[in-house]
């Protein structure tokens, strides 16, 4: 039986909290490039100078990027706030951590030419700056619940094609080591045929950076309407792939550029996410975890001991 779609559209569970002033920088640089040109504008306006537009009423932020003060509006409730006196406020405090060197600035692209130290200095500040953002906008009420239905799962299936087929593999082999039954599925015609089966005591989780992966998000479908409860790990929150997600984890990006492409950035913070689903599931079992990873330990470092008596 179909549930209702309206469900995944209600919210999170619980009462909404705006986000805090880190997490607004996150949810720009997540939420962007899948807003009307216009709201684009407001968005990088607030991004690039939180302290000059924290200053402007509605009327001025809307002036200065040639919008609407409706824009305006929307594009702050987009961004998780119930109105544009609440982003200003977030604005205010962005732009003092920013001041006080707690929020650091985006650095410069990765050029052709640059020294490799360079780059290695560029690629560190640009994942740690994805792992912060991911970390200050994941829903933990969200994660919380995910967590709760893959301990309690009779079996968990997971989705990715490409990059975040890595990110799938990687999180089934985290679950197998606690004991639980999983299966990563980068075929996509595996994994109907798999979703197929799934019932409600089962999970299936789709990972998916830009939230529209169609060989991602059918088997999702099908296992969300079959009753098995379903989770998206995306960086594009009002994506397709949420429309089948009863849980919906928001993952960031570092910025695209020629020589990073989103494949090589989303990865970072996916992993953060499964690594956050999988401590919270052996919290959740440690009396069956805790002995099932000693027993893995165990089986590897038997492999590799060597056999038969040493030689002389």
């Amino acid at each position: 039986m179909t549930r209702d779609v309206k469900e995944i559209f209600a919210g999170p569970v619980g009462p909404g909290v705006p986000p805090a002033p880190a997490a607004l920088a996150a949810k720009v640089r997540t939420l962007a490039p899948s807003m009307t040109r216009s709201m684009q504008r407001v968005a990088e306006a607030v991004a690039g100078d939180p302290a000059g537009c924290a200053a402007l009423t509605v009327t001025g932020l809307a002036e200065l990027t040639g919008t609407s003060e409706a824009t305006v509006v929307r594009t702050a409730r987009l961004l998780g706030y119930p109105g544009y006196r609440d982003l200003r406020l977030a604005l205010a405090g962005l732009a003092a951590q920013q001041q006080s060197g707690r929020a650091p600035s985006v650095t410069a692209d990765i050029a052709v030419d640059d020294p490799i130290a360079d780059v290695v200095a560029k690629l560190a500040h640009d994942e740690q700056q994805t792992l912060a953002d991911t970390a200050a906008g994941l829903d933990t009420v969200q994660l919380g619940a995910a967590v709760a239905a893959l301990a309690a799962a009779r079996r968990v299936d997971v989705y990715g094609i490409g990059a975040s087929g890595l990110v799938a593999q990687d999180l089934v082999q985290k679950l197998l080591r606690i004991g639980l039954i999983a299966h990563a599925h980068s075929d996509p015609h595996l994994a109907v045929t798999n979703a197929v089966q799934l019932r409600a005591k089962d999970v299936a989780i789709a990972i998916t950076h830009s939230g529209s992966t169609g060989d991602v998000i059918e088997p999702l479908r099908v296992a969300f309407e079959h009753g098995a409860t379903t989770v998206a790990v995306t960086g594009r929150p009002d994506g397709p792939v949420s429309q089948y997600a009863d849980h919906v984890l928001t993952t960031s990006t570092a910025r695209e550029s020629e020589l990073r492409p989103a494949a090589m950035s989303s990865r970072t913070s996916q992993l953060l996410v499964v690594d956050c689903l999988f401590v919270g599931v052996a919290q959740r079992t440690y009396e069956t975890a805790a002995p099932a990873l000693a027993a893995s330990y165990e089986a590897l470092a038997h492999r590799h001991r060597p056999r038969g008596g040493t030689k002389r």
